[in-house]
């Protein structure tokens, strides 16, 4: 992960251009499944965790998340 392109690392939670707030989601790329947030005016704004070759994976991680309050990477 770069700099700022995780909320963890400073990416905003919140969109650039229309400032709605932001909710991790899976989402999808052609590196595969991911958390991540999107705007659904404006597109994709991070990327929360390393890719899942299925939808399954990417979807149990964001439950994990739900459930625990974080991401695993943000867990202390």
């Amino acid at each position: 992960m770069f700099p700022g392109e995780t909320i963890l690392t400073g990416a905003r939670s919140t969109c650039y251009d229309c400032n709605k707030e932001l909710k991790f989601r899976v989402l999808s790329s052609p590196a595969g499944y991911y958390v991540g947030t999107q705007c659904e005016q404006c597109g994709p704004h991070s990327r929360e965790t390393g890719y899942f070759k299925t939808i399954e994976e990417a979807q149990r991680e964001l439950e994990s998340y739900e459930s625990a309050g974080a991401l695993p990477h943000m867990r202390t």
